[in-house]
C-alpha cells in the first residue's frame, strides 16, 4: 500500500470527525458509537454494533461507506489502524522525567508521524498548480515570519533551482515595499502555519493587487491568507501545544519547499541542468581547496 492510502487509512477517526455532521441521522448515531469507544468497536460484530447504536445492519453498512470504507470489515480494520496511529502520536509528548534516549526516540517519532500525516493530507492538484505557477515566474520573493521566516530563507537559498532570482525578506517594512513592487510575472509566495500572520497577508494582498501571482502554504483551511493566494497549499501538522514537544509545522514546510523546488528545477530545461551540475562541480571544487 503507498503512503498517502496508508496516511487515510490511519486516520479514520479524523475522518469521522469531519464528515459527521454531514452524515444522515441514523448514520451519526453509529458515528457516535464508534467515536465514544472506537476501541470497543474494533472487536464488534456487525450485530452487535447496530444493536449499541439502536440502529438496523443496513444502516451500519451505509455508514462505512458513508466514510469511504468498503465494507465492515474494511471500517474494523482501518479504526484498529486509525487507534494505533493516534497512540504512536500521543506517546511522543515529552516530560522534564524523559531519559537522553527517550527524549532522541520520541522527537524522531513525533516528526516522522507527522510528515506522514501531512503526506496524506497534501493537495496533489495544488502542489500541480503552483509548480507550474513557480516554472513560469520571472522572479519570486518568499514571506514569513518567525520560524516560518526561517522557511523563507531555505527556500531562498535554493534559488538555483528555481531557475530564477529569490527573495526572502524578513523585516516587515521591507517585506511590504517588496511585495507592493512585485509586478505580472512575478510571483509571491508566503509560509504561515496560522494563515493569520496580520503582515504576511498584507503583503499578499499587495502583490495580488500589483498582478502577481500569489501562494499560500499554511497549516489552517479558509484562514485570511489563502483568501489572497491563487493557490492555497493546506499543509495540515500534528501540532502539539505541550510544554516540551517540538514545533512541527516547519519542518512539513521546510519538505514542502523540497518538492517545490525539485519539481520546478524538472520542469527547466538542459541549460538549466547543465548550470546547475557546474555550480556543484565548482561548489565541490571549492571545498575541497578549503579542505
Amino acid at each position: 500500500m503507498d503512503q498517502i492510502a496508508r496516511a487515510s487509512d490511519d486516520n479514520l477517526l479524523e475522518e469521522i470527525v469531519r464528515l459527521k455532521d454531514e452524515l444522515r441521522k441514523s448514520d451519526r448515531r453509529v458515528a457516535d458509537v464508534v467515536l465514544e469507544n472506537p476501541e470497543g468497536v474494533v472487536s464488534m460484530t456487525l450485530a452487535t454494533l447496530s444493536k449499541t447504536a439502536g440502529v438496523s445492519e443496513p444502516t451500519v453498512i451505509r455508514f462505512c461507506s458513508a466514510i469511504g470504507c468498503e465494507g465492515f470489515r474494511d471500517m474494523r480494520v482501518k479504526l484498529a489502524r486509525s487507534l494505533a496511529f493516534a497512540r504512536s502520536t500521543s506517546h511522543t509528548a515529552i516530560t522534564g522525567a524523559d531519559e537522553l534516549a527517550t527524549i532522541v526516540t520520541k522527537v524522531f517519532d513525533y516528526n516522522l508521524s507527522n510528515l506522514n500525516w501531512a503526506q496524506g493530507k497534501l493537495d496533489i492538484a495544488s502542489v500541480d498548480r503552483a509548480v507550474a505557477v513557480l516554472a513560469a515566474a520571472a522572479r519570486i520573493e518568499f514571506f514569513g515570519f518567525g520560524a516560518s521566516g526561517i522557511v523563507a530563507l531555505d527556500a531562498q537559498q535554493k534559488f538555483p533551482l528555481f531557475g530564477v532570482p529569490c527573495g526572502a525578506p524578513l523585516d516587515s517594512h521591507q517585506m511590504f515595499m517588496t511585495a507592493d513592487m512585485l509586478k505580472p510575472g512575478d510571483v509571491a509566495v508566503a509560509i504561515s502555519s496560522t494563515g493569520h500572520t496580520r503582515e504576511v497577508v498584507a503583503c499578499m494582498k499587495a502583490a495580488q493587487d500589483r498582478g502577481a501571482k500569489t501562494i499560500g502554504i499554511t497549516g489552517q483551511v479558509g484562514s485570511p491568507l489563502l483568501a489572497h493566494c491563487d493557490v492555497g497549499l493546506v499543509v495540515e501538522t500534528l501540532e502539539n501545544t505541550d510544554l516540551y514537544t517540538p514545533t512541527v509545522s516547519r519542518l512539513s514546510h521546510l519538505v514542502v519547499i523540497d518538492i517545490l523546488s525539485t519539481a520546478v528545477s524538472l520542469q527547466k530545461g538542459a541549460g538549466h541542468h547543465d548550470r546547475i551540475a557546474r555550480m556543484k562541480d565548482g561548489l565541490a571544487r571549492i571545498r575541497s581547496d578549503v579542505e
